[in-house]
């Protein structure tokens, strides 16, 4: 750790307070209003069934995006990586929003009994039902949400915590310490995708199961939120923020978005193939629905999208290190992210076809616009890149 006489020339870069201000205001008003005609159309018309669907979908889409950030600050302590010092206070920002994603998650506790079938069975009356009954019931289902959502704040938190601690005196007394955390936060990370996926999306239909389940949703979302780290980091490039950062770096989040956009094929594929080989009713019932009229062509349109396009586009160098491009493409992958939450979650409301409510968007669109209210709060109250990283001399001079 002997870096220490070269940090004077690294200086911290802080986010305008007043411009984070004004951002934060705009999309708290938006992120308010968004949720607030979602319950008044709920209320008045569009259905408490739809409202409560939709919310779910929209939140286990930001669920899946802020958790897939944590997972990558965690990598990044865990394996000691240098590239990613310079773009961390990013994911650390997003990772962050957990807290305020548990507190919206209300929402989908309380909507539960019109979204999960088996909430209403008595599961005496039900064999499968009644075989499940030990994990599947209201108590586990509520107490599980607690402890993944608490769990994973109290981790984004602290590593957050630590990593801006650091900005002050440089003590790598911090960086061990967000090791340690991260040791700790890989296994209950995977976990509690895991077992989300299980309580949230697999148990919409409880018959149907898939062993492969957490490791889809958890593939997705760990390419989504490299996604949004590229669009971030660019919006902060734009504003004249972060020039530290690189076509290098840019070069690093193009390849991880790559091989996050073929782990999820891999992992789809794999799901699809053995479900479809062993033909079981009880497993190919998730597929079937989902392959119905208009569901099929946006089954299809998801394969196309979240891998045959982006697969040869991101596979080119020059792509990866064109920062406008990239960002098309980390957009387009973030929509795709959402396009397949949206197809785990609607086919079992809509059982006949795509029915598209004006709910699905408005609830997007307020959970999303709450997010990025405490995302513009994070985003001025510590330097833009942990600017005492006893790494950052290593990845000031990235090349790969």
């Amino acid at each position: 750790m002997s870096h220490h006489h070269h940090h004077s020339e690294v200086k911290a870069e802080f986010f305008a307070k007043d411009k984070a201000s004004s951002l934060a205001i705009i999309s708290l008003v938006v992120g308010i209003a968004g949720l607030a005609v979602s319950l008044a159309w709920g209320l008045l018309g569009g259905g408490l069934q739809q409202l409560a669907y939709s919310y779910l979908f929209s939140a286990v889409v930001f669920f899946t995006i802020t958790v897939g950030s944590l997972f990558w600050v965690f990598v990044h302590h865990a394996t000691d990586a240098e590239w990613s010092v310079l773009v961390r206070r990013q994911l650390e920002n997003v990772g962050a929003l957990i807290p305020i994603l548990g507190v919206l998650f209300i929402g989908v506790l309380v909507g539960a009994g019109q979204i999960y079938s088996w909430w209403h069975i008595d599961p005496a009356t039900d064999e499968v039902l009644h075989a499940k009954a030990a994990y599947l019931n209201k108590t586990g289902f509520y107490a599980r949400a607690v402890f993944y959502l608490v769990a994973l704040s109290v981790l984004a938190l602290l590593v957050r915590r630590n990593s801006a601690a650091q900005d002050s005196d440089g003590n790598p007394v911090y960086t061990v310490r967000n090791r340690v955390l991260s040791f700790i936060g890989i296994p209950v990370l995977g976990l509690s995708v895991t077992f989300a996926a299980f309580d949230w999306l697999m148990s919409l239909d409880f018959r149907w199961f898939s062993t492969m389940w957490g490791v889809y949703i958890f593939a997705g979302g760990a390419g989504a939120a490299m996604g949004l780290l590229v669009l971030i980091v660019t919006f902060l490039k734009s504003r004249g923020y972060l020039k530290l950062v690189t076509l290098e770096h840019y070069h690093v989040m193009g390849k991880f978005m790559l091989a996050f956009c073929v782990f999820w094929a891999y992992i789809g594929y794999s799901q699809y193939m053995l479900i479809w080989y062993a033909n079981m009713p009880e497993e190919t019932i998730y597929y079937i629905r989902r392959t119905v009229e208009s569901w099929w062509y946006l089954s299809l349109f998801l394969v196309i999208g979240h891998f045959f396009i982006p697969f040869p586009i991101l596979l080119f160098q020059a792509t990866k290190k064109n920062p406008k491009f990239l960002c098309i493409v980390a957009a387009w992958l973030l929509l795709m992210q959402v396009l397949d939450l949206y197809i785990v979650v609607m086919p079992m409301l809509h059982q006949k076809g795509f029915q598209f409510s004006i709910l699905d968007l408005t609830t997007l669109v307020g959970i999303a616009g709450v997010l990025a209210f405490g995302f513009f709060k994070y985003l001025p109250k510590s330097s833009l890149f942990p600017v005492r990283d006893p790494r950052i001399e290593e990845s000031i001079r990235l090349s790969n």
